[in-house]
């Protein structure tokens, strides 16, 4: 699927985003870091290389953890923008919830399903990826 001028921002609109090309994957993800980070129970992020994405606006800022991962956020107004992982250093995995038309961007599975909350039902239908809390998206 060609993804072909895919865009987005923040809340308040200073962190601003492009992507050309095709996604790698959409899945949502249920670890307890992505969930402390974007304060809800389910992250749903949209995967591409890193060299398919531009930023246009603000830069966000970044928060690099002991273990590697990168997240980044607006300075303005805090929104989660991105996660990264340094043993994917040519990836980027961008919150689904800031494109301008997420429609476009379907989720096909989901990670670290043993890290869910138990009340929550969404997307049964979807497969499980094989990321467990053992391993790094």
């Amino acid at each position: 699927m060609s993804d072909k001028n895919l865009s987005g921002h923040c809340y308040c609109g200073a962190v601003k985003f492009e992507i050309n090309g095709k996604f790698d994957w959409v899945g949502h993800c249920h670890c307890e870091s992505c969930r402390r980070q974007s304060g809800s129970v389910m992250t749903t992020f949209a995967g591409f290389k890193l060299d398919q994405v531009i930023f246009t606006g603000a830069l966000p800022n970044r928060f690099i953890t002991d273990d590697g991962v990168t997240r980044s956020f607006c300075g303005q107004c805090g929104s989660p923008v991105s996660y990264e992982y340094k043993n994917r250093a040519d990836e980027i995995h961008l919150q689904l919830g800031l494109f301008d038309d997420p429609e476009r961007l379907a989720p096909q599975d989901h990670s670290f399903l043993n890290e869910k909350v138990s009340w929550l039902h969404a997307d049964e239908h979807l497969p499980e990826s094989k990321l467990t809390s053992t391993d790094e998206v």
